[in-house]
Parts: structure tokens; sequence; C-alpha cells
């Protein structure tokens, strides 16, 4: 029986190195990094793509507006042109038909505006769009920052479940002990021995599921936030802090959130779409001014060797097969789905965050039971392998309240991270995790 606990004892120290195996096998020699949840919140911000694919966007608005603006600046453009013949040519008269060389040039400057102010509608929209695509970059940066926060918090949760699996080992480890030393005396038969190795051999291979889950949540984390693997975390300290009313966060989500303040602006949007495509009924007005120069060789005698002259030219298409009609149709359908959207979101937004309150408000209430629980499994397991060591209990009273007290263990452990994660979800559902994280300039 000896070389059997020898054998578990050395498992048991295999298995407890496998976790710090796999960190310091991608981490470099020396001290780690030490990152805490708002280290890990600025890291991320600066190095997340799908942050910059919005960033991008925002650029994209930008350019958009200085487009729009072109529209309402006049284009000026210069122009010339040589034109060499094989001869000049003479009418009868002596007249010259055709010369040797001929060459103009000069400068246009033109402007073409609807009547309807189409090219202000579309800068407007265009400033708008900038402040829609900014809107969104905020709802990217909070879905991003809560992504980071659970996963931050997943890694201590796994930390966590490998603790409770430590404990569990060196518990059932002990137990095994007392078994083996019962039978030796005979109190107990041969299966109490058996169901002990059984029991400690499924906590070997929990804490082994443990280790290898705590190694890919860092790893996870990593790939999140874009850091090399090899650090350490900080842990935030545990707050539990007062619960308003339902009623309040949801007020504060209709003032705060970022896609719902971008589907506003998608609105308003829509109703200058249909504003503009409205416009091309109304007739469009261009204007011009030109200086034109040119010279021959020969010259003839009627030649304008120069010229500055303007014109205006009024355009009213009148038939064009139904298109601007059809057009103006579907920008109002377009504007009719961006109400749709915008209320459905509310709703969304509105059960997000009750079930984000709601979360919390359960997982409060469980705290303070679960830490009872876990303080009566405790005492209960030292209490019944007191007297399974006296004969006075048995093994399947030390396995239950062992069982017992790495549940209790395991859901207390479950509800503090959990809690932690739906306190930020809440915030995120509010729309004020960002500006928690970066303050008002965020």
């Amino acid at each position: 029986m000896t070389h059997i606990r020898r054998f578990w004892r050395r498992s048991a120290g295999a298995a407890s190195g496998v976790f710090l195996w796999i960190l310091m096998l991608a981490s470099p020699a020396g001290a780690l990094d030490t990152y805490s949840l708002d280290d890990l919140y600025r890291l991320a911000l600066k190095k997340a793509e799908v942050i910059k694919v919005s960033e991008e966007n925002v650029f994209v608005a930008e350019m958009g507006e200085e487009k729009a603006y072109s529209f309402l600046l006049p284009r000026a453009t210069a122009f010339g042109g040589a034109t060499r013949y094989t001869e000049d040519k003479r009418n009868n008269a002596g007249s010259l038909v055709q010369p040797l060389t001929a060459a103009t040039w000069g400068v246009r400057v033109d402007e073409t505006l609807s009547l309807s102010g189409r090219e202000l509608t579309a800068l407007g929209i265009a400033k708008d769009t900038i402040e829609r695509s900014r809107k969104d970059l905020s709802a990217v940066k909070e879905i991003y920052l809560y992504a980071v926060a659970a996963s931050y918090f997943d890694v201590f949760r796994a930390r966590r479940t490998v603790e409770i699996a430590d404990a569990n080992l060196e518990r059932l480890g002990k137990y095994r002990d007392a078994a083996e030393k019962r039978l030796k005396v005979g109190e107990v038969t041969k299966t109490v021995l058996l169901r002990a190795d059984g029991e400690l051999s499924g906590a070997q291979s929990d804490r082994l599921k443990a280790a290898n889950a705590a190694a890919l949540a860092q790893a996870n984390l990593a790939r999140i936030v874009g850091i090399p693997q090899g650090f350490e975390l900080r842990e935030e300290p545990y707050v539990e802090g007062e619960l308003q009313p339902l009623a309040f966060y949801r007020e504060t989500a209709e003032k705060e959130r970022s896609d719902l303040k971008s589907l506003e602006i998608q609105k308003k949007i829509s109703e200058d779409q249909v504003r503009f495509t409205k416009g091309s009924y109304w007739p469009s007005l261009s204007l011009a001014a030109v200086y034109a120069g040119a010279d021959q060789d020969p010259a003839s005698s009627t030649i304008n060797r120069e010229s500055i002259y303007g014109a205006a030219l009024l355009n009213f298409p009148f038939f064009e097969g139904g298109l601007r009609k059809a057009e103006v149709k579907e920008a109002m359908a377009r504007e009719r789905q961006t109400n749709y959207f915008y209320e459905d979101l509310r709703k969304a937004i509105g059960i997000e965050v009750e079930s984000a309150y709601l979360e919390i408000a359960t997982q409060k209430g469980q705290i303070r039971f679960l830490r009872d629980q876990l303080a009566y499994a405790r005492d209960n397991f030292n209490a019944v392998s007191r007297q399974f060591e006296y004969g006075l209990s048995s093994s399947i009273d030390v396995i239950d309240a062992n069982t017992l007290l790495v549940s209790a263990e395991q859901k207390l452990a479950e509800a503090l991270y959990s809690y932690q994660t739906s306190t930020l979800k809440l915030k995120k559902a509010t729309g004020v995790l960002l500006r928690a994280v970066t303050g008002p300039q965020g």
C-alpha cells in the first residue's frame, strides 16, 4: 500500500506543476509584466484591430464631408491645344480658309447648383455621418472593453478553480492516508481505500482540467488585448456597490447608449436623404466664366485673339422614365426602416438593462447565502473527517461532505466573479462603461 501512496503523491506533485509549467513555458526569463484591469483597457484601446477599423470609418466619414463641401465650390479648369495642317488654304478671293498652324488656350470657371439646395443637404448629411461614425466607434469600444473585462475575470475564475482543486487534492490525500491507517488496523475494508484512491484519481483529473482551462483563459486574454504571453495580473478588489432602482438604469441607457444615439442620427440622415432625393425634381442652374485666347499662322483677318464671356444655363429634366419617383420611394422606405431599427433597439436595450440588473440583484443575494453555505460545508467536512479518523463516520459520509465543500467553494467563486462581470455588463448596457474607463473625453 505504501507504493500506491507514493504513486499518488508523485502524481499530485506532477499535476500541481502543470499549470505553472504551461505559464513558464510561454514566459520570458526574469520578472513578468504585471497588468491591472485599467492597464488592459488602455492597451486594448490602442491595439485592437476592430477599434482601428471603426476609427478608419470615422476618417472616411470626414473625407465624405470634404467631398460634399467640394460640390459647393466652383470648378476651375485650364485648357489649351495646338494644330498643324499640311498646308494653308485660301479661297478664290484670297481670304485665308485654313492656317498652317492654330492654337487655342484659356481658363474656365463653372458652378452648378440645384435650386432645391441639394448640395447643402448633402453637406449636412456628411456632417451627421461623421457624428454617427463617432458614436459607432464609442459603441465598438464599449463592447470591446467589456470583452476584455470578461476575459480578465475569466482568468481569475479559472485560477480560483485551480486553487479549489488543489485544496480538494490535499483533503482527499489526507482522507486516503486515514483510510489506509484504518485498513492496517482492520477497522475498515479494502473497498474503503479503493474508494479513496478512486476519488483522489478523479480529483487529479479535475486539477489537470482546471490548470489547462486557466492557461487557455490567460492565452485568450492575451489575444484579446494584443499582448504577448508571459504576464501577471493584478486582481481588482471585490467591491459590492449599491444597486439603484431599475428605472434609473433604463433612463441612463436612453441618454447614454452610443448605438442608440447613432440610430437617432441615422433617423435624421434618412429624413435628409428623402429631402435630397426629392430635390431632383427641381431645376439646376449652371454658371460659367471663360477666358479664351487664340493664334494662327498665317493669321486671318477675322481671327479673335482674345475673348472673355459668361454663360448661364437652366436645366429642368421633366421626364426620365420614372427614375426620380422610384428613388424618392426608396429613400422613404429606408427612412421607415431606420425608424423600425430604432424602436427595435430601444426595446432590446431595455431587455439588456433589465437582464444585467436582475443578474446583479440575484448574485448579490446569492453571495451572502453561498458564504454561509461554505462556512457550514467547511465545518461539516472538518467534523466528519475527525469522526472518520476515530471510526465514528463512514467513507461515504466523508466523500459527501467533501463533495458539498467543493461545490460550495465553486459556487461562491463563480458568484463573486460573475457579480463583478455583471457590474461591468450593466455599465455597458447603460452606455457608461467607456466614460468610466477613459473619462468624459473617451
